[in-house]
């Protein structure tokens, strides 16, 4: 796993959304996703993204990248976790709000690593 806050001071060369469980943040020879391995008994996905991704690409370095975890929701579900991922270049802000809702018993986070560009 990979802090979310190693994006600070990258500039961002592109976001690719694999539909609502999978984001590809790349910048230069470096590249980060954001997903989550799929278990039993659990969804994890894109609730909302909140602001237009295309404003953080090639806007100079990202000078915020914050992650905080909220668990409830009042939903119909045993457990449930918001994650929300907040972004901020000189020319936008992006929150990224995601979802997680099991059984109790698997993982409701997110998973951030940087890959092979």
């Amino acid at each position: 796993m990979t802090d979310f806050a190693n994006l600070i001071g990258e500039t961002l060369t592109a976001i690719e959304r694999d539909g609502d469980e999978k984001l590809t943040f790349r910048a230069g020879a470096r590249a980060w996703v954001m997903h989550h391995w799929q278990d039993c008994c659990e969804t994890v996905e894109i609730a909302e993204i909140i602001g237009d991704l295309d404003d953080l690409i090639n806007d100079g370095p990202v000078l915020l990248a914050e992650e905080a975890s909220e668990e409830g929701g009042g939903n119909n579900y045993e457990s449930s976790t918001w994650t929300f991922y907040k972004l901020r270049t000189l020319n936008g802000d992006v929150t990224i709000r995601w979802l997680g809702t099991s059984n109790g018993y698997y993982s409701e986070g997110v998973d951030f690593e940087e890959v092979k560009a």
